[in-house]
């Protein structure tokens, strides 16, 4: 699996999300401004509710859609042993008891993405704990793990 199919995993993720978001705005944007839903009385707010739930949806929309844009132009370069990690690199890390994947991109952390071998890769920000660490380290290089496994990790790898 190349870096390039995790783009296009990426991608259709963030695409059907766009969906289901514009899809919700819309459908709140409508119930906000449906005759049915007009004020009876001056405590009956759900008119207002459906519009700040549109909005909300909105703005989410917004930046998936801003995500894709990013991800689409995202350079995926070749690392060698010594370059340091930056977003765009597949690292593996390894500790005593497991090996783990992390890919590095510029928005949608947590997403699980499937490896060729039936492994998972956990797409994370440079902005998270983990992301932090990585940044500017190579292969060789020592980081803590985060949440709960505190322990020392190796680069292993860097893609």
């Amino acid at each position: 699996m190349t870096k390039e199919d995790l783009r296009h995993q990426i991608l259709r993720h963030l695409q059907a999300e766009l969906d289901n978001l514009i899809r919700g705005a819309q459908l709140a944007h409508d119930e906000a401004t449906s005759e049915e839903s007009r004020a009876e009385n001056k405590y009956d707010t759900h008119s207002q509710e459906a519009a700040y739930l549109a909005e909300g949806q909105a703005r989410l929309a917004t930046e998936a859609s801003e995500a894709i844009s990013l991800f689409q132009t995202l350079t995926l370069p070749a690392y060698h042993q010594q370059d340091p990690i930056a977003i765009g690199a597949l690292v593996e890390l390894v500790s005593a008891k497991e090996s783990t994947w992390y890919f590095l991109g510029p928005r949608a952390g947590g997403l699980e993405l499937k490896l060729e071998d039936g492994r998972t890769a956990l797409l994370i920000r440079p902005t998270s704990p983990m992301g932090r660490q990585l940044l500017g380290k190579i292969t060789g290089d020592q980081v803590q793990g985060t949440g709960r496994d505190r322990s020392l990790h190796t680069i292993s790898r860097v893609v």
